[in-house]
């Protein structure tokens, strides 16, 4: 074979490389870009209307407990917590950060459901100090916070609550939510610390 047709077969080679892996890297692509997923939606950034609309529906729900309780009954009392725990919380998203302002070791952490109703509406034996904090004649409920913080899908507050109950007595509360944005789009709350204030003496 001549240096001439030596030189011409390896040039057709060398093309026939090249085109196959052209070809090759060509079908990758196009194969990686059929399994590319689809950007994920991101859930809107939480609001601080939406943080006050929250707390304001969570007052109602304690007033309405109670009310419900004096018009039916425990039973009543304990159907409309059970509906707020499942509404406004976040226990199908985790355990719960909860810590009631009347509950003592070792039982001061609320992380479960079933903790939380117990410190609602008592009657409970595996909760025997809980007397039903939500069963008390609340009429009325304000809020005002200290500060709000706002990050993507989570927020909290901190501030005041007040509690008012049939005959105008006022309890005040130090209060701390914390909320996440569900996957249906929900508030959920995922943590709530409330104490009462500190009075020196």
């Amino acid at each position: 074979m001549t240096t001439r047709f030596k030189l011409a077969g390896a040039a057709l080679l060398m093309s026939g490389t090249v085109m196959l892996g052209a070809c090759t890297t060509a079908q990758t692509a196009a194969v990686s870009t059929a399994a590319a997923p689809a950007a994920a939606e991101t859930a809107p950034d939480i609001t601080k209307d939406e943080v006050l609309a929250a707390q304001q529906a969570w007052g109602k729900a304690l007033v309405k407990i109670a009310t419900d309780y004096e018009a039916g009954g425990i039973d009543a009392a304990k159907a409309t917590a059970e509906s707020v725990l499942d509404s406004a919380y976040g226990y199908n998203l985790g355990p719960v950060l909860f810590k009631p302002t009347l509950t003592t070791a070792p039982q001061t952490f609320r992380t479960t459901k079933d903790g939380a109703l117990a410190y609602f509406v008592g009657h409970d034996e595996d909760y025997p100090a809980d007397k039903g904090f939500a069963l008390n004649d609340w009429r009325a409920f304000e809020t005002e916070n200290a500060a709000i913080f706002l990050d993507d899908d989570v927020a909290m507050s901190m501030g005041k609550v007040r509690l008012t109950d049939a005959e105008g007595n006022v309890t005040e509360v130090d209060k701390t939510w914390g909320y996440k944005r569900d996957a249906d789009g929900n508030l959920r709350i995922v943590l709530h610390h409330s104490s009462l204030p500190y009075k020196p003496e």
